[in-house]
């Protein structure tokens, strides 16, 4: 196994379905801008997409990999047999769930976003829109077993590709809400639900050659998966951490004015590196070093350690400083248009900078926690991520009232830096760790490269200025020009620095 070509494989599929929802949020942007009724979306697909990312994003993963593995070791019909029994008792589970959501949406609602209280019509937009949207959490779940399934097979391509299939249905939905003049924000609510149910049916059709779904009631748990369901709630804090920030963020965001859409479309932004440079990573690393760990083949499990973190930092260095540098541009030609106003371009430009600050922590911490799940610990992340998510709260509410809604992307990088760490503290303390030589050497190379890029992304900046401009109709253009010629450069300064070599990222 090569990580950086099931990395690029992973990469790949997950930057057409961010650049699809680029284009859906471009157009909720257009018709919808920072309005009560974006407002009022983004809270009721908050909920259901911070447990799509918790499970689809490795959270899911961190878990069940390394168990499935486990049991796949000792023979085929015994990784069956996990498999079937880990599905019925996550079904049921999610349908409890989900019918307690449906039934106490109005709490639900009033617990994310508190500051909509003070608005009826906007509270009530909510708990409508969240009712529609909440069986999503079912569907994409359930699709998340089905591509740990995968993950575990060492087959990343379908996985990585599903979240294609909501981005597409969005988009439909808003267009044609749009042409038949009706509730868009609705529209795009049922959308949600809609694509669920086609993702997980794609999955299962897909993961059909390695694993044959079979449910049914069973009262008796083996000591395998209740071993594996103590492992799940600690990893979804665990490896879920940025996730459950941005939830936390929201919430505060609520009590300000349009802080819950400016939040929304900076996360949107930011979210593509770290799909690439954290949830890439870690999700193909994670089944090779499970599968190291329980062969006790430790100098293969630091080999791969290493080169985790090289591809991660290879991918998000360069992705921090371009976000630090250009976020006002960046905002600009990808929402600045209809009733998105340049003030509001502003608001959102700023928080996506401070997001731009942590984006290294957050690829970080998705690679370093795999580094305790593969060896079936997930209580050392849990105790790391409280903390975090202790710290980020902490933070936020202490400043809220001085700094406004600009204190939470500030505090989800401090808290995340703090993480990193921490994480780096503990793995040097308990011998997990074994940094080589190599991987400091690469590290420079990579600085200079993101140094070399920065610089010529300034340059091309400053010439284009014009053509930048919030009043300009081709800003996209002339943006997606600069982004991709820095990127550039980038690649060409890694390759002749030696980075890019597919034999310096084999797992053997």
């Amino acid at each position: 196994m090569n990580l950086l070509s099931s990395a690029s494989i992973f990469s790949f599929f997950t930057i057409i379905s961010r650049i699809l929802g680029y284009l859906r949020d471009i157009l909720i942007a257009i018709f919808l801008g920072a309005s009560i009724f974006a407002d009022a979306f983004f809270v009721a697909f908050r909920l259901p997409n911070t447990f799509r990312r918790l499970f689809a994003e490795g959270t899911f993963n961190a878990a069940f990999i390394p168990s499935y593995t486990a049991s796949k070791i000792e023979g085929k019909k015994k990784g069956k047999a996990f498999a079937d029994e880990v599905l019925n008792l996550l079904f049921f589970i999610l349908i409890f769930l989900v019918t307690l959501a449906e039934i106490f949406t109005p709490y639900l609602v009033y617990i994310i976003a508190p500051g909509f209280i003070e608005d009826d019509n906007k509270f009530n937009l909510a708990i409508e829109f969240t009712r529609i949207t909440f069986p999503f959490l079912l569907f994409v779940s359930l699709s998340s077993f089905f591509s740990g399934i995968l993950n575990s097979n060492n087959k990343f391509a379908a996985a990585s590709a599903a979240p294609i299939i909501l981005n597409v249905v969005l988009i439909a939905s808003i267009l044609i809400a749009y042409n038949l003049n009706l509730d868009i924000a609705e529209k795009l609510s049922y959308g949600v639900t809609i694509a669920g149910i086609i993702q997980l049916f794609f999955l299962i059709y897909v993961t059909d050659k390695y694993y044959k779904p079979r449910l049914k009631i069973k009262l008796k748990v083996s000591k395998r998966v209740k071993f594996f369901f103590r492992k799940l709630i600690p990893s979804i804090l665990s490896s879920g951490v940025t996730q459950i920030n941005i939830l936390i963020g929201t919430i505060i965001a609520s009590f300000q004015a349009g802080a819950v859409s400016y939040l929304y479309y900076a996360d949107r932004v930011y979210q593509i590196n770290l799909a690439i440079a954290g949830i890439a990573v870690g999700t193909v690393s994670l089944p090779a070093l499970s599968k190291a760990f329980k062969k006790r083949n430790l100098p293969k499990m630091f080999n791969i350690q290493n080169k985790s973190l090289e591809l991660s930092l290879l991918f998000s260095i360069p992705a921090s400083l371009g976000l630090i540098l250009a976020s006002r541009e960046i905002v600009n030609g990808l929402f600045g248009y209809g009733s998105f106003s340049l003030s509001d371009v502003l608001m959102t430009a700023k928080a996506l900078m401070y997001f731009g600050y942590g984006v290294i922590a957050f690829a970080l911490i998705k690679v370093l926690a795999n580094f305790f799940f593969a060896r079936d610990n997930t209580k050392i992340p849990f105790y790391i991520s409280t903390f975090i998510v202790f710290l980020n709260l902490t933070i936020s509410l202490s400043f809220f009232k001085i700094v406004g809604f600009l204190i939470i992307p500030i505090a989800t990088s401090i808290s995340t830096w703090t993480g990193v760490i921490i994480y780096l503290y503990l793995l040097n303390k308990y011998d997990f760790l074994f940094l080589q030589s190599k991987l400091f050497n690469s590290i420079i190379k990579i600085i200079i490269s993101s140094l070399v890029m920065s610089l010529v992304l300034i340059l091309l900046l400053e010439k284009f200025s014009n053509y930048l401009d919030y009043s300009y109709i081709y800003k996209s253009v002339y943006l997606l020009f600069i982004v991709g010629f820095a990127g550039f450069i980038y690649l060409i300064s890694c390759y002749l620095l030696g980075l890019l070599k597919i034999k310096n990222y084999k797992t053997n």
